[in-house]
Parts: structure tokens; sequence; C-alpha cells
């Protein structure tokens, strides 16, 4: 039976204060994003430099990248362990443990030797902790999603569900601030390359600095209540043995339609935030020439593009209530395949243009982002939620955010330095998302505890 098929009836009184409801899921996703900011700003400024073999600058690029890749390769094993447990266990206590995992690979990666230190062994590790870090990531956002949608009040999931999605651009400017503040502490003389006190022990400090984070985070979690629909779920004895088969077996559609359904999203996402860093602090002249900002300027114009990021997060809430989440999807959908096409002529326009590319990416990125909250969550019924809106969202990462940032370089370098083609490659997966769109049905009035 498809969780879009299930009868409107009135939602009880969440166990959980809203107050509570939005800080669990906010400060979980929040830490998340910090950390993968974090780990992908040091991967253009810091790990080509440090933990690869000094060469060609495109080739230690594309192996950082490729480290950075491999996280999304774990996050849907991170969903199916996560999954199970979130179904069989309950929320909470699989949330605890996913930012756990997540705050200590991440504390690590802040304490590791690096290339000329111990040669191989320095990216093998980083391999390793990039590896949990995205196997934590596989349970932490479901999660959070659930403890968002699960309790939020009747008609207002789609406000409710816009919450964890916010800890995404106050995640990026808490670890862009940082770095940029470490960065403005420890300048450098070369616009296009960190200080050696930068690269010798500046970098560490965002990656360490996340153990505190965390500390909040758990406190926070530990003091949920968990959510009346699986509360509900085990009245029914309607757990599954093994969620994973069962949402397999009911809910394939869900799946697919679901991991499409994130497809523009994550690439529009990784463009913005990784690629962008890259392009936009390359020399013009350089082998693979970009826009030639330096690092303090360009993060100083992506971080005023990131608060037009949690603006749009937060309207489209209201937005996706109103008018549903297909429709508000679709429109948007289109948009981002539209602003694809416009990349050439907006950052041909000088510094203003750049930022009114900043803008505009980062406004859609938010109208698209936000929704996502209560829609995935809403494709499956209470006893594979969090299994199904898991995979879907990180088999998504894989499609999307895996492949951007390494396929972005690839049609730069392509393009000769041009980023016609990253543009039309952010189109084309814009056109993919939209089919699922239109397959798909409106969900937004389905009952969320069942």
């Amino acid at each position: 039976m498809s969780a879009t098929s299930y009868q409107k009836v009135a939602t009880p009184a969440p166990a959980n204060p809203r107050s509570r409801v939005i800080l669990a899921s906010l400060v979980g996703t929040t830490i998340e994003f910090y950390d993968f900011y974090v780990y992908a700003t040091a991967a253009v400024l810091v790990f080509p430099h440090l933990f690869f073999p000094a060469g060609n600058e495109t080739t230690a690029l594309l192996a950082s990248f490729a480290v950075f890749g491999a996280a999304m390769v774990a996050r849907p094993l991170g969903a199916i362990f996560f999954g199970h447990l979130g179904d069989k266990r309950g929320r909470k206590i699989t949330l605890v443990g996913a930012l756990l995992t997540m705050g200590i690979a991440t504390f690590l990666i802040g304490a590791l030797p690096t290339y000329p230190s111990v040669g191989w062994l320095a990216p093998l590790l980083l391999v390793i902790l990039r590896l949990a870090q995205g196997f934590a990531l596989g349970g932490e956002w479901s999660g959070a999603a659930l403890v968002a949608t699960e309790n939020a009040p009747a008609g207002k999931r789609a406000i409710f569900g816009t919450f964890p999605q916010l800890g995404a651009p106050i995640g990026f400017i808490i670890a862009n601030g940082l770095f940029l503040l470490i960065a403005a502490a420890l300048p450098s003389e070369d616009p296009s390359r960190p200080s050696q006190a930068f690269l010798d022990w500046g970098w560490r400090i965002p990656f360490l600095f996340s153990a505190v984070m965390v500390v909040v985070g758990l406190w926070v979690r530990l003091n949920l209540v968990e959510s009346a629909a699986f509360e509900k779920t085990v009245e029914r004895g309607a757990v599954q043995k093994v969620p994973l088969a069962a949402a397999f077996q009911g809910h394939w559609k869900e799946l697919i339609l679901g991991t499409f359904y994130m497809l523009a999203t994550y690439v529009l996402f990784y463009l913005m935030t990784t690629f962008s860093l890259s392009y936009g602090r390359a020399a013009t002249t350089a082998p693979l020439p970009g826009l030639g900002f330096s690092y303090n300027h360009f993060v100083l114009m992506m971080i005023f593009g990131v608060v037009f990021f949690g603006i749009f997060t937060l309207v489209s809430g209201p937005w996706a209530d109103r008018f549903g989440r297909r429709r508000t999807l679709i429109w948007v959908t289109l948009a981002i395949a539209i602003f694809g096409l416009l990349w050439v002529p907006m950052l041909s326009a000088g510094t203003l243009g750049v930022i009114a590319w900043l803008v505009l990416g980062f406004s859609l990125m938010g109208i698209t982002f936000g929704p996502m909250g209560a829609l995935l969550p809403e494709l499956f019924p209470a006893n594979v939620r969090y299994t199904g809106s898991g995979i879907s969202y990180n088999v998504s990462s894989i499609l999307g955010a895996a492949l951007a940032p390494f396929v972005a370089v690839a049609l730069w370098s392509y393009g000769n330095g041009s980023p016609f083609w990253v543009g039309v490659y952010l189109s084309a997966m814009a056109v993919l998302t939209l089919i699922a769109l239109l397959l798909g049905r409106e969900t937004k009035d389905v009952d969320i505890n069942v």
C-alpha cells in the first residue's frame, strides 16, 4: 500500500514540546552540515597540499574530491544500518548514535598526520574517517527529519520539516566563518594558496571544534521523548523484522521517486558550495582558469549568498504546506534547469554578476531543499519511514553529491576554464528530477502516524 493513499486524520498532540523538537532537529543537521562543509573547504584549500603527493594541482584536487565523494558511497550503508535501528528501536537512540559517530570521525580528521610525515598512510586514514563520516550521515538526516515531521502540528509538517534543512545554511556559515577567521589570523602572501601556518596547524581547528558542537547536540537529543508515530507502530505490532526488506518489497516505487526527487537538489547544493569555491579562487591565468578571487573575498560573497539559502529554506515551508510539496518543487526545479543555462552570462558580468549568481543559486537551493524534510518521510509508512527516507536521500547523494564535484571539475577542464558545461550538467539533472516529480503524487495530506 502506497504511503500517499493513507487517509487524512487528526494528528494527536505531540509528546515533545515544539521548542525541543525544533532545536533537536536543527542542532543535529547543523553539526552534520558543519562537519561536511569543514571537510569540503579543506578538500579545496588544504588536502591537495597535505594529503597527496606533490605534482599536478588538478590531479591533486580531483583526488581530494574523490575522497570527498567516498563518504557519499558509505551513506546508503549508514542509512540501512541506522534506518534498521530507527524503525525497530526508535528514533531517539538512533539519532544519538549517528551524531556521536559523526563527531568522533570529524574530530579525528583534525588530528591526522599528513603525507609528508607518514606517506600513503595519511590519505588512507583520511579515507577511513571520511567513510565513517558518511556512514554516520546516512542515519542523521532522516532521523532529524522524522523528529521534526512526526512531532509537527497538523497542517504544519512542511514548516517543521524546514528546520532540519535550515542546518545546511547555518552549518555553512559557522564552518566557513571559522575558516575565514583562521585565514585572516594566519594571512598568506599568495592569495591562491593558504599560509604555511594555516597548512601546518590552522586547518585543524575547525575539525577539533566540532567536539564542542556534538556535546551540545547530544544534550538536546537525550532529552527527547520518542515520537507518537513510532509508539503507535509498536502498539499495533507493526514493527518490521527487517525494515529494509519491507521497504523494498512494498515501497520500491517510492524509493526510486524519492531518490530522483533529491537529485537536482544535491547537484545544485554541491556545485554552489564545493565547486564554486574552486572555480572562484582559481587564477584567471591558471592552467585551469577561474574567476581569480582571493579566498577571503569569495567566501564572504558565498556567505552573503547563503543568507538567502536560509531565508528561502524557511519560506519554502509555508509554500509547501499551502500549495503542496509537488507543485512547489516542480516550479523550482524548472527554475534550476533555466539557471544552469545562465551560468556563462552571469559569471561573465564581473563581481556583481558573480554575486547575483550566488544569490540566485542559493535562493533556489533553499526552495528546493526545504520541502524535502517533509516530502521524503511522507512517502513511507511509519514502520519503514526511517529506512525508506534515509535510503532515498542517501542513494541520491551518490548520484548527485558524490559525482557532482568530480564531474564539475572534469567539465570545467573540458571547457578550458568555461563553466558552460557545468551549468548544462546541472540543467540535465534538473530535468531528471522534474520527470520524477511529474510521475509522483502529492503527499501533504497523508497521515504521518500510520
